[in-house]
């Protein structure tokens, strides 16, 4: 697959109804997303696949809904309120605000014009999670300066953070084309701060939770008391998290209110560094069984210095999204850190005791987490395709079909002879099952596009063979492939297609 246009992926977002700008008509919000009839499908499905996956179909999984705002004494047992926090950097000039560990300096160097043996350095700032994210925006400002000095001699990247204080003054704003423009970094706490109750007082703050780990760390004793659970045995969530993100970008990738999909996984210490070798393994399986499948796909292990103080072991499973190559989940090895914190602060007995050998003891976390919008983002990242059919440019999202935000789309060939009313009553059977789209609208090849935009992995055509046979055709959105089938038993044909119980016939399977 060629490399992706990322503003023809947004465009197509917003045309199709899967995400559109929070509050668009006012103007929207920085760090909010909105998604739309299409989009709340996809990123249903994806969370229900999880879901499915990680709680429903094993017995050493339970789940948990905790509330969004928690005691306060929960965010200091975790370190939030005195450690989460981020550099901040402001410009002077155009009042925008940057994270420092985020800006990186990209430092040219030129031959003078009228001078070929003085050189000019330009030290350009540019914002990314990594510097080959950031590097484009310094490239091209590179190139400007090349149309009148040449091809720069070298050029060098570091972080902002890096730099000596007096080499600071040195750089070049993202914003702006002039040095000396940055302050200096300063502490910005990421949590968003609320009050509850009537009275607005230290006493009543509150604060929207940044992660949903902690109230399952909160409620290991509830659940261990009536769940009936023995350890080895995990805790699963999926919920809303709020993090005041500096600089919210990459469209739906850095946002300020997001979904994650996280579990904790408590085991005996001993045990935990092969249940941490398990849990590496079948995340990754999980993205590939649901179609990232490309070169795109990664899985990374931490280097030591790049490991929490608590962590023996960290991986991130990474995916080369159009901006760069960022996480999509983590997987980490937590040891007892959380529960120990949680004992300290609450002075409540979060140990466990083993009944086959009686021994008490503080189990061991692994904790595998994922991001429900980055999932939806790299998902689509990954289905969007051009090709060419008939002589005209088709784009197509071949997300798999158990994530395609409508599983089948029903057309009647013609508005007349009873086509739209067998058409219709097929719809409503596949709709007991599955979502399930009617359109009587346009030639029937229009008709195909539109549901290619989509998604929509199957559709359904009513023909006058049809009414004479009781046959449908049914065509395939990824190899083209038409066939016909009895139409009595079509939900349950379309069903086999999209478990993948059934193939395509003469085509290889998408699932």
């Amino acid at each position: 697959m060629s490399s992706l246009d990322m503003e023809k992926l947004v465009s197509l977002c917003k045309r199709r109804g899967f995400i559109f700008p929070s509050s668009e008509i006012y103007g929207g919000i920085g760090g909010f997303w909105d998604y739309g009839p299409l989009g709340v499908e996809l990123k249903r499905n994806i969370k229900d696949a999880w879901w499915h996956d990680i709680v429903r179909t094993r017995d050493d999984m339970v789940g948990l809904d905790c509330s969004i705002i928690m005691n306060p004494r929960v965010w200091e047992a975790s370190g939030h309120v005195g450690g989460f926090s981020d550099p901040l950097v402001d410009c002077k000039k155009t009042k925008e605000r940057y994270r420092a560990d985020q800006l990186w300096v990209f430092i040219y160097r030129f031959n003078a014009k009228d001078d070929p043996g003085k050189h000019l350095e330009f030290w350009w700032g540019s914002l990314g999670g990594a510097p080959e994210e950031a590097r484009k925006a310094a490239e091209a400002r590179a190139a400007k300066v090349a149309k009148k000095l040449g091809q720069p001699l070298d050029s060098s990247v570091t972080g902002y953070m890096q730099l000596a204080p007096e080499d600071r003054d040195k750089v070049i704003g993202p914003s702006v084309d002039e040095a000396g423009t940055l302050t200096e970094p300063r502490s910005f706490n990421l949590m968003f701060k609320t009050f509850v109750g009537a009275l607005e007082s230290e006493s009543n703050v509150a604060y929207l939770r940044p992660e949903t780990a902690q109230g399952i760390f909160a409620n290991f004793k509830n659940v261990c008391d009536t769940g009936r659970v023995k350890i080895p045995f995990g805790i699963a969530q999926v919920g809303k998290s709020f993090r005041n993100e500096i600089n919210p970008r990459n469209f739906t990738f850095r946002s300020r209110e997001f979904e994650q999909m996280e579990i904790e996984f408590f085991c005996k210490p001993e045990d935990a560094k092969e249940w941490y070798a398990y849990w590496r393994k079948a995340r990754f399986d999980w993205y590939v069984k649901l179609g990232l499948r490309s070169e795109k796909l990664r899985l990374r292990d931490h280097d030591p210095d790049e490991l929490a103080f608590y962590s023996t072991a960290t991986a991130d499973i990474e995916y080369a999204f159009p901006f760069g190559i960022s996480e999509l989940e983590g997987i980490a090895h937590r040891g007892d850190y959380d529960l120990t914190q949680h004992m300290k602060f609450s002075g409540k007995d979060l140990t466990y005791f083993d009944e086959e050998s009686k021994a008490r003891f503080t189990p061991h976390v692994i904790e595998p987490s994922a991001g429900a919008d980055r999932a939806t983002l790299a998902f689509l990242c990954e289905a969007f395709h051009e090709d060419v059919v008939e002589n005209e440019t088709r784009t197509v999202m071949k997300l798999h079909p158990r994530l395609a935000p409508i599983k089948a789309a029903v057309f009647p060939l013609v508005k007349r002879d009873g086509m739209p009313e067998k058409a219709m009553s097929i719809h409503k059977c596949i709709q007991q099952k599955f979502a399930s789209f009617y359109d009587q609208t346009g030639a029937v090849g229009r008709r195909y596009r539109r549901q290619d935009e989509a998604g929509t992995p199957y559709c359904i055509t009513i023909d006058g063979q049809t009414l004479t046979d009781d046959t449908v055709t049914i065509r395939d959105r990824d190899s083209l492939k038409q066939w016909r089938v009895p139409s009595a038993n079509i939900d349950t044909i379309i069903e086999d297609l999209i478990t993948g119980k059934t193939t395509v016939p003469g085509a290889d399977s998408a699932n």
